[in-house]
């Protein structure tokens, strides 16, 4: 399995497209690979804040235990994706950890100015733009610097929770966006130079055009290796950005 050909690494981070039913069961093949060969030392989840965990729960803990441990929040992130990844390290007793920066801590990180100077200054501008890009051009400029700072708080939160997780000889796994996972822009950043850290971008649709042949293909330049998947149906996002932006 490819699972294999990552290995051997201290941290996999996963980069999903929310919307890629396909990368969820990625997800969970990946786990159950590990967890299998005992190389699974905890699995880390954006899907969940930091500070939540599964550690103090048994291997046959049912889902609604393990939901309320991480304080999961189905309308945000459907149980039906994510949970069958969990489970499968919770039922071989290894830990999920909550991983993303708390709803509480994100007035004080869009404050927060030394958040700016954690990006090199051509990785920040590009992080900014992706904002930007993300919110459809929609957000005030005023607005572009404090939602870049929760970004960067967020691959911080989970860098940290990583880095608290590694363990000699097993393998931390990160479920994330693509975003998060990017090597020049997100949590890779914030990680120590002494792990080994393997990101992958999952990838819906064909592989980036540069990258067909030759010696690099399957890679793009932010990350170690892109596995694709069928494409899904495009959806308009920035829609409904609109509606819930345009003045009353």
């Amino acid at each position: 399995m490819r699972t294999d050909a990552l290995l051997p690494a201290d941290v996999i981070l996963l980069g999903e497209q929310h919307d890629a039913a396909e990368h969820q069961h990625i997800h969970q093949h990946v786990v159950a690979r590990l967890a299998v060969d005992g190389k699974l030392g905890a699995l880390a989840l954006e899907m969940a804040d930091a500070g939540r965990s599964t550690a103090a729960l048994r291997s046959n803990s049912t889902q609604l235990q393990v939901q309320e441990a991480l304080g999961w929040n189905n309308k945000s992130w459907p149980w039906t994706a994510y949970g069958p990844a969990v489970m499968v390290a919770v039922k071989a007793g290894v830990p999920v950890l909550g991983a993303n920066l708390p709803a509480a801590q994100m007035r004080s990180a869009m404050a927060d100015i030394q958040l700016d100077s954690r990006l090199p200054g051509p990785a920040l501008k590009t992080q900014q733009q992706s904002i930007r890009a993300g919110h459809c051009d929609l957000l005030p400029e005023s607005q572009i610097s404090p939602m870049t700072r929760i970004q960067v708080a967020r691959d911080i939160s989970m860098a940290r929770t990583i880095r608290q997780a590694a363990l000699p000889g097993k393998t931390v796994v990160l479920l994330a966006g693509s975003g998060h996972v990017n090597r020049e822009l997100g949590v890779p950043q914030h990680l120590p130079d002494g792990l080994t850290v393997k990101a992958v971008l999952l990838r819906a649709g064909p592989p980036p055009a540069a990258s067909d042949t030759g010696p690099d293909a399957g890679k793009a330049p932010a990350f170690d290796v892109v596995w694709t998947t069928p494409a899904v149906p495009e959806k308009d996002y920035c829609a409904g950005l609109r509606d819930r932006l345009k003045p009353p």
